[in-house]
């Protein structure tokens, strides 16, 4: 019985072993290949166990739960002139939209904007499926349509479709040749005048205008105040998720401020918590945006601790994906890291959350799609913070088939719940970070921004020690919890809203 068990077994590595070989050198291969085979070992072992061990003083968990001090700044969005629609449309605009969630997100404010300085009434965006996560969600699918429309009537004119006499300008119709209403050339920022002298032409003549590509086609500087205002009233106020996003989330949050006594609620028992949670304190709870997904890895050309085998599959990651145009760095790691160019790990982002003074009976809502080396690399971070959670664990099976295999709905998901979190700090600079910022920023809330220059010098030094990382950290990260920033010339006002869209008091 024993020998045949084992022929059994050794029947089966030989099934397996080609697999696993070839996995490792498809330029495609999931990074789990790496945590399941090869384990991922802590990059900082003398850290991870000082914080494994930690305690933190009263004093320094109620500073970081506290909200911010009324900065002085308050949200101002209102138009100097009352809103008022052009007694005629000069045409129509289309645009399409490239990206994840919050770029396209960024790329509707800019078309709400571009149409009004066209004069012309604008149709709902048409959202391009995302050659990464393979995404076809339409923009009805992921923002309340009747709203966007309603809390922009003053402002343009929008429209769900094309009337009958343009029904022919669709995706296809430009994808199979050369048209005339397509605009194809629209530079990064472009400016006002641009788009008077390129866009009001095309318009005029056919009636309608295409622009694609469109993410980042609107400069920042030298807008009409009106139009800065418009683009935020866009993003703050015109676009709310769908219905069932927005009641789905509110379900999580409130599991997360009133956690049922079991260690993970289950679908029979969410009734129960959600009426009891009335006679509950509510608790308070951290998002951590956790964008580190092979993609992220592969563009940063960072070393992550894999190995060779790990090295290897990035760069040919890099190849197949960019197809030259994201190279291998020149930088060392080292010189990298001491940039801050290189995405924190979950261990790392762990470490940063213990120094600054959060303890393990922190709730942490993990927002992220795929984390690249998998549960190996999760359980530092869980060893840090046991009470984390993410959609599985606290979503129903039911709950979560509404939005399973939808990258932009889980995005969606995850953004609502950062903004309704007493905390929000995102590993590593992105779309979905320099969203959430501003969304923050504008409601005066609290939003930890890392220093990672400063984390990547103080990662490289392997003879720090608990105390001195700790003291760096604080020090480093007074002044990066969510306060005011006032706009540069060039940053994005979605980043940071003050003083386009919001007045000092």
């Amino acid at each position: 019985m024993r020998h045949q068990s084992g022929g059994a077994l050794f029947g089966l590595l030989g099934l397996l072993l080609p697999v696993f070989f070839l996995s490792l050198f498809s330029p495609l291969s999931h990074a789990s290949a790496f945590s399941e085979w090869n384990a991922i070992k802590p990059r900082h072992m003398h850290l991870l166990k000082s914080a494994v061990e930690r305690q933190s003083s009263d004093s320094v968990q109620n500073e970081f739960w506290n909200p911010l001090s009324d900065p002085g700044w308050r949200p101002c969005i209102q138009t100097t002139n009352a809103p008022s629609l052009p007694e005629k449309s000069r045409g129509y605009v289309q645009v399409f939209l490239d990206g994840g969630l919050n770029q396209q997100r960024m790329a509707v404010c800019d078309a709400v904007a571009v149409a009004k300085i066209l004069n012309a009434t604008l149709v709902i965006p048409y959202l391009e499926v995302n050659p990464v996560w393979q995404d076809s969600s339409s923009f009805g699918d992921i923002f309340d349509v009747e709203h966007f429309i309603d809390v922009l009537k003053d402002d343009i004119r929008i429209v769900r479709d094309l009337p009958d006499e343009f029904s022919w300008s669709t995706r296809e119709y430009y994808a199979t040749a050369i048209r005339p209403t397509r605009i194809k050339t629209a530079p990064v920022r472009a400016t006002v005048n641009w788009y008077l002298e390129n866009v009001s032409p095309v318009l005029q003549s056919y009636g309608i205008a295409a622009i694609a590509p469109f993410s980042h086609r609107l400069t920042y500087d030298n807008l009409p105040m009106d139009i800065q205002r418009l683009r935020c009233k866009v993003n703050f106020e015109g676009l709310i998720f769908v219905p069932h996003i927005r009641a789905l989330g509110d379900s999580l949050v409130n599991r997360l401020r009133y956690p049922s006594d079991d260690s993970r609620a289950t679908a029979g028992n969410y009734l129960r918590e959600v009426t009891d949670s009335t006679a509950k304190k509510a608790g308070k709870f951290v998002v951590l945006h956790l964008r580190f997904d092979k993609d992220m890895a592969a563009h940063s050309a960072c070393d992550f601790g894999g190995g060779k085998a790990e090295k290897l599959a990035l760069a040919k990651y890099r190849q197949v994906i960019w197809q030259g145009r994201v190279l291998n760095s020149q930088f060392t790691d080292e010189e990298l890291r001491s940039q801050g160019r290189c995405p924190l790990t979950p261990e790392e982002i762990g470490l940063l959350l213990a120094a600054l003074g959060f303890d393990n009976t922190t709730r942490l809502y993990l927002a992220s799609h795929k984390v690249y080396g998998g549960e190996a690399r999760i359980s530092m971070l869980r060893k840090m913070f046991p009470l984390m959670e993410d959609k599985k664990s606290l979503a129903s099976a039911d709950e979560r088939a509404q939005i399973k295999g939808k990258a932009s709905l889980l995005a969606a998901l995850d953004y609502y719940i950062s903004m309704h979190s007493d905390i929000f700090i995102s590993a590593s600079p992105g779309n979905m970070h320099n969203a959430l910022v501003g969304h923050r920023t504008y409601e005066n809330m609290k939003t930890i921004r890392p220093s990672m220059a400063l984390l990547g010098q103080l990662f490289l030094n392997k003879n720090i020690s608990w105390s001195e990382f700790q003291e760096a950290i604080i020090e480093g990260h007074k002044n990066r919890q969510g306060q005011i920033r006032l706009r540069k010339p060039k940053q994005s006002l979605y980043t940071y809203p003050a003083p386009d869209c919001m007045c000092s008091a």
